[in-house]
């Protein structure tokens, strides 16, 4: 478990106190919370002294007093030991699992320990096809799209959102040292750099990238404003997602999916697909992939109907939080 506050922000004034949690390993998880926590407004962030004994921290980042409620993403077993401790929880699942439902190990029991304690929200864009998997009556959130919906007039390079959470090993090895190599080499010769952000699995990927030019970074998500390197990159690959989804579709900005990996992103692909052109990086050498059309910026997007998904994800969950600082069930 991690724990995310906004960066940047000055320190906000004694209230009423919220601890934030995701799982960092999960690229939607970091994503999601950042996106949420940008709408905190007069709560203050508590940061646990040490995540992995929870328990303890929850005190001693308080100053002896546990927090007034929490978000917790994707974490069953850290919203479990908060309820224990008697601290309301807005439960929020962030990214698409592919049916049925996958749930980790020791997670699952959690989850179902939980399901009537903790006020359970999920990431679900309104237009995206289903059916979907059940999701322990957690209710669908709409797009949790970033804070600040537009882009840098000035862009450039290319922003390249690895996730290879729940992906089998060597699928993703495989990925990294193939088709990852030789589009990331695509990307500096054709925009100048390229940014690559991975979730989990980073030394695979740092290893496969080894050696290429100097436009080459490679980042951990929980370690980096995503939001932000998207607003000042001209290109955007991204591995299919919904952190990824929302955040192209919020700034009507084109979008490139990388191959899918794992059951979950192909399945996700496919019903974005039924609705929404977006094109797969499967060839480098495709001159079409590092100028992606974009028709004043809202071509690829034109089919949404902007009533099914007003955006606000991130502030219905922030405003459920607030509430249930105010008011614990």
């Amino acid at each position: 478990m991690a724990v995310l506050t906004p960066e940047g922000t000055a320190p906000l004034a004694p209230g009423r106190r919220v601890l934030l949690a995701c799982d960092e390993e999960q690229l939607d998880s970091t994503l999601a919370l950042r996106r949420v926590t940008a709408h905190l407004g007069d709560l203050s962030p508590v940061n646990p002294v040490d995540p992995e004994a929870l328990v303890d921290s929850v005190d001693l980042a308080s100053g002896g007093a546990p927090p007034d409620a929490a978000l917790v993403c994707d974490d069953d077993v850290a919203t479990a030991r908060l309820l224990d401790l008697g601290v309301p929880v807005v439960h929020l699942r962030s990214g698409h699992r592919a049916a049925p439902d996958g749930a980790t190990a020791g997670g699952a029991a959690a989850a179902a320990a939980t399901a009537d304690r903790a006020l359970r929200r999920l990431h679900r864009p309104g237009w995206l096809p289903g059916p979907w998997p059940s999701a322990a009556g957690a209710r669908p959130t709409g797009a949790l799209a970033p804070v600040r919906l537009t882009r840098n007039r000035v862009r450039e390079g290319t922003l390249l959102l690895l996730s290879v959470w729940g992906v089998p090993g060597q699928e993703a090895d495989a990925f990294a040292a193939g088709p990852l190599r030789a589009l990331v080499r695509a990307a500096v010769a054709r925009t100048g750099r390229c940014e690559v952000v991975c979730d989990t699995g980073l030394a695979p990927v740092r290893s496969a990238l080894d050696g290429l030019a100097d436009g080459v970074r490679v980042s951990r998500a929980a370690e980096v404003d995503v939001d932000a390197l998207h607003a000042a990159a001209d290109v955007f690959l991204a591995a299919p997602t919904l952190g990824a989804l929302a955040l192209a579709q919020a700034r009507r900005a084109p979008l490139v999916f990388l191959p899918p990996l794992g059951s979950a992103q192909r399945e996700l692909a496919a019903r974005v697909a039924q609705v929404v052109p977006v094109p797969l990086a499967t060839d480098p050498g495709d001159p079409s992939l590092w100028v992606p059309p974009e028709a004043g910026g809202t071509g690829q997007w034109s089919a949404l109907d902007p009533a099914l998904d007003d955006l606000r994800g991130a502030q219905r969950v922030a405003r459920t939080l607030r509430q249930l600082s105010l008011a614990p069930l």
